[in-house]
C-alpha cells in the first residue's frame, strides 16, 4: 500500500469486513474482534498520523473494552449505527479519528499494549489510555435491544429534554405529521364546494 502511494501513508484505513453469522452472537462477536485486531495492526503500520480508521462491529458486552483499547491510538472515537443497516442487526462501525499512537509505540508491542488494557491495574483513568476501569470510572456505551418497549417509536413525536437553566427552547418540527402541506388545499377545495352548494339550494329555492 505505501509502495501504491509512493512511500506515503495512508489518510483513512476501511474495514468493513465480517465472518460468516452462526447465529451465536458471542462466536461471531469473537470473530469480528479478531478481524478488528487484525484491521488495527495494519493500521498500525500504513495510517499516518491524523488519520481516521473505520471497522465493522458486533455491539456487546466487551463494546466498552473495546472503545478503552482504541482509545490508546485515536483521540476521538465514535461508535454509530447507520440508517442504512438493519435494527435486527447487531452490528455497528467504530468511526476512529485523529490516529495518535502513544510515544515510543512500536507495531510489534500492538498485543502487549491492547492486553493491559483489558487486565487489572488499579489505574483510574477516565480516558482509558492506560489501566482498567472499574465503578464510576468505567466507559459504559449505551445500547437499545431492537424491538424494546422502552425505547422510541418512530410514529410518534415526543418533548425534548429541558436543561438545569432552562435555557433550551423547543422548536416545532417544520412540517408536522398532522400538517401535510396539501391541507390548506383541502380546506380551500372544501369551502369551495361548500359555496357551490349553497348556491344550488337558493337556486332550487321557491
Amino acid at each position: 500500500v505505501i509502495r501504491h502511494f509512493d512511500g506515503c501513508k495512508a489518510d483513512l484505513v476501511v474495514c468493513d469486513g465480517a465472518p460468516d453469522v452462526t447465529g451465536l452472537h458471542d462466536m461471531d462477536e469473537f470473530v469480528q474482534s479478531q478481524l478488528i485486531l487484525a484491521g488495527l495492526t495494519i493500521v498500525t503500520h500504513i495510517l499516518k498520523e491524523g488519520g481516521k480508521f473505520i471497522a465493522k462491529i458486533f455491539r456487546g458486552k466487551d463494546t466498552s473494552l473495546l472503545y478503552c483499547q482504541l482509545k490508546l491510538f485515536f483521540t476521538e472515537v465514535t461508535f454509530a449505527k447507520p440508517k442504512s443497516s438493519r435494527n435486527s442487526s447487531i452490528e455497528a462501525f467504530a468511526v476512529c479519528e485523529n490516529y495518535s499512537p502513544p510515544e515510543g509505540f512500536n507495531e510489534k508491542d500492538l498485543h502487549r499494549l491492547l492486553e493491559q488494557v483489558g487486565s487489572p491495574s488499579g489505574t483510574e483513568d477516565l480516558d482509558c489510555s492506560s489501566g482498567w476501569l472499574e465503578g464510576p470510572n468505567k466507559v459504559y456505551i449505551p445500547f437499545l435491544a431492537c424491538g424494546d418497549l422502552s425505547g422510541y417509536d418512530s410514529d410518534r413525536s415526543y418533548p425534548l429534554p429541558k436543561s438545569a437553566d432552562g435555557t433550551y427552547q423547543c422548536l416545532d418540527p417544520v412540517q408536522p405529521p398532522i400538517a401535510p402541506p396539501y391541507k390548506r388545499a383541502l380546506e380551500m377545495k372544501k369551502a369551495s364546494s361548500q359555496g357551490i352548494h349553497n348556491l344550488d339550494k337558493l337556486s332550487l329555492g321557491p
